[in-house]
Parts: structure tokens; C-alpha cells; sequence
């Protein structure tokens, strides 16, 4: 009998820390290394959100605080909901996490038993799947390729779905692809869902106001409010508000599912920080208009590009309505040999061989559970995208 548990066998590591890891290391090496795999927005925190945690702390707010967050921010989180999503939830239906990925986990640990599915589309946040099986289930992928620009397709969802589905994880703007569903577009996946009642769905909206060209966000409950009392919508403030490392995160549902998540929070790591909750009070109750601003530098950025990797010889490259990220089709470059004489034969040996010639730290389309592909964070000044790109494009020239 091994010591360590069975479950972390169906755990990989996070790939985009991996990434991340080893760029730093060679960066600390002397090597000069751009890092495009980190999914965080380098704008700082907002001031008045700062000077919000300073006033908690001068204030004696340090203490522990109810299980699954405050009542002042639970309030905010349902404000939010109705002023920007036609959505009404009280704050009983409301949770508040460590970030959204333990809001999602929560969840998941909540009502996954052996046995029971949860369909995600692919490309995927790499974190879906582990969290899945790390709570018991089977993560099933349903395939959002490049010619439908790597959105899911109502018979692909139909496809997938079995009488063992418990959840259908929904992403938009999506992590990694950027692909980001018109209000139309999740009608017909809702549709589909209406005809299989015992299919709940977990929504994940991190990233809803990072969107360009005029797109208008659509949450799944909203569009179809009678999948409302099946739906945990999740959200939170680290991508829009630049408060990664605050790690606050949300979700709103059915009062017995946020009960139980609760249950499940209060013996893990029991409630958020206190002042980072007072600081997300800030964020969404105080000015907004930063977020457009924001949100214009990072199209300038998505445009940037977008347009110099599909000069890249044998890349393909989505314009992405949403997020931060580009994920550009590197199929043309399989088989290949780069200057360096490295064997492309997969797409982790693309971005191995990018990371070891060029300097440049993208993450493989394969962890996100669909290649060959990767993923580039355009979270990061101008003048490096600038430089970064032309290496890439300097790296697929001289496959041969």
C-alpha cells in the first residue's frame, strides 16, 4: 500500500505553472526569456481598491469572517448580478472563495461521486479536468475545434451528454482561446439543455468584461432563465479588477448547493481573506470605467498580435473576441525540424524548442486538451509582444 493517495494519479501538474517555472529559472539562469504563459493582466490594482485594504486593516478587520464571505460583499456580488446580468440572487444563494477556482472545486467536491460526468469543452482551462477527477468524476471532452472558432457546437454538447452527466462546465471569453458566445450561440446550447434535465451547469464568467469589438456578454442564466435553478454562475474579481493575487473569487446558485459548498469551504480553509473581501467590496461597489480603459489596450494588444502570428509561417491564428489569450494552430509545423535541430513531433515539442531557441514561453495546445496548438498571454506591454512575436515568427521561418 503506497502512502500517498490514489487520487493525485489522475491529477497532472498545472502546465501553465510548469511554463511559467521554467521561464523563470532560465530568466534567473541569465537567459533572456520572454514569459507568455502567465494569465494575469499587468495593469496594477486600482487604487481606491487598495487604499480599501489599508483602510480594513487600520480599521481592525482581520479577524475570521463568516465561512463563505461577508455579508457587506455577498450584498455587492448580488448587486453586481442584477446591475450588469438581469440576474436576482439573494444572498443566501451567494458564495465567496478563495478565488474562482475554489469556488468551482467547491462545487465539484460537493456532488461529484464515482461514476458521474462532467463535459467540458475543448480547448479547456487545464484546471477542469483535474479538479473533476481530483473530486471523483470523469471529465468528458466535447471537441470546439478551430473551424467553428473553437466554440461548441449544440450537436457537439448532444454528442457528449449521457445519463451519467452531472455538470457542463461553460467557459466565455474563453481560457485559452479567447472564443467568446454570442447570446444566440448559447441559446443553442441551452436548448440542448432544456431536454436533459439532469445536467447542471456550471458557468464560468471570469472573464466577462474582457471583450472587444462591441461584443455584448451573455451569462447562461440569463439567457435562458429556466436553467437558473440548475446554474452556479461563477465570477470574480481577479481578471477584470488586475486583484490576481487577492484571490477572491464567487459564485451564485441554489441555496442547498451553496450550503453545501460552504460545508465542504468550512473544513478546507474556512473563509477568504478578511481584508481582500474588503477590498472586493470596493471593487464592485466603487468607479468601473477603468475596466473599458483597460479592455481597449488589451484589444490594441489582441490586434498586435493576432495579426503577426498569422504572418508566421505555418501558424493559424482565431481573432479571439474575449480574454487575453491567442491560441494559433501550430499543425503546419508537426514533422518539421527546427534550426536547432530539434524534432518537432508534437505540439509540446514546438513550444519545448520555441522555449530553448528563441526565449519565448508559450504553453502547449495539449494541455488544454486539444493540439497541436498553444497558447500566448497577451497580458504584457506592447514593445515585448512586439519582440516576442518576431522571434516566434524568426522560429517558424527556420523549420525545415
Amino acid at each position: 500500500m503506497g502512502f500517498l493517495a490514489d487520487a493525485l494519479g489522475r491529477v497532472k501538474p498545472s502546465a501553465t505553472i510548469a511554463v511559467t517555472n521554467k521561464a523563470r529559472e532560465l530568466k534567473a539562469a541569465g537567459r533572456d526569456v520572454i514569459g507568455l504563459g502567465a494569465g494575469e493582466p499587468d495593469f496594477d490594482t486600482p487604487e481606491n481598491i487598495k487604499e480599501a485594504a489599508i483602510r480594513a486593516i487600520r480599521e481592525g478587520k482581520t479577524k475570521y469572517t463568516a465561512v463563505d464571505g461577508i455579508p457587506e460583499l455577498k450584498q455587492a456580488i448580488a448587486e453586481k448580478f442584477r446591475r450588469e446580468n438581469n440576474l436576482d440572487y439573494q444572498t443566501a444563494q451567494i458564495s465567496v472563495g478563495t478565488g474562482g477556482k475554489q469556488v468551482l472545486y467547491n462545487a465539484l467536491m460537493a456532488t461529484l461521486n464515482p461514476g458521474d460526468e462532467v463535459v467540458i469543452p475543448a480547448p479547456y482551462w487545464v484546471s477542469y479536468p483535474d479538479m473533476v477527477a481530483l473530486a471523483g468524476g470523469t471529465p468528458v471532452a466535447a471537441e470546439a475545434s478551430i473551424a467553428d472558432g473553437y466554440k461548441l457546437t449544440p450537436e457537439a454538447l448532444e454528442s457528449a451528454i449521457t445519463p451519467a452527466t452531472k455538470w457542463f462546465i461553460f467557459n466565455s471569453p474563453s481560457n485559452p482561446s479567447g472564443a467568446a458566445y454570442t447570446a444566440d450561440e448559447i441559446r443553442g446550447l441551452t436548448e440542448v439543455l432544456l431536454r436533459h434535465p439532469h445536467v447542471w451547469v456550471m458557468t464560468d464568467d471570469m472573464y466577462e468584461h474582457l471583450v472587444y469589438d462591441g461584443f455584448r456578454f451573455a451569462s447562461i442564466a440569463e439567457v435562458e432563465p429556466a436553467l437558473k435553478e440548475r446554474t452556479l454562475t461563477v465570477n470574480g474579481v481577479s481578471k477584470a479588477y488586475s486583484m490576481t493575487g487577492w484571490r477572491i473569487g464567487y459564485g451564485a446558485g441554489p441555496t442547498d448547493l451553496i450550503k453545501a459548498m460552504a460545508t465542504i469551504q468550512s473544513q478546507s480553509t474556512s473563509n477568504p481573506t478578511s481584508i481582500s473581501q474588503w477590498a472586493a467590496v470596493e471593487a464592485l461597489n466603487g468607479p468601473q470605467h477603468f475596466i473599458n480603459t483597460n479592455a481597449a489596450v488589451f484589444q490594441e494588444r489582441r490586434d498586435l498580435v493576432v495579426g503577426m502570428l498569422n504572418q508566421a509561417r505555418g501558424l493559424s491564428c482565431p481573432t479571439p473576441q474575449g480574454a487575453f489569450y491567442a491560441y494559433p494552430s501550430c499543425v503546419d509545423a508537426i514533422g518539421r525540424t527546427s534550426g536547432g535541430g530539434r524534432s518537432i513531433d508534437d505540439d509540446e515539442a514546438f513550444v519545448t524548442a520555441l522555449l530553448e531557441e528563441e526565449g519565448v514561453a508559450v504553453v502547449q495546445g495539449s494541455a488544454f486538451g486539444l493540439g497541436p496548438a498553444f497558447r500566448v498571454s497577451y497580458a504584457t506591454s506592447t514593445e515585448v509582444l512586439e519582440d516576442a512575436c518576431a522571434r516566434i515568427q524568426r522560429f517558424c521561418g527556420a523549420l525545415r
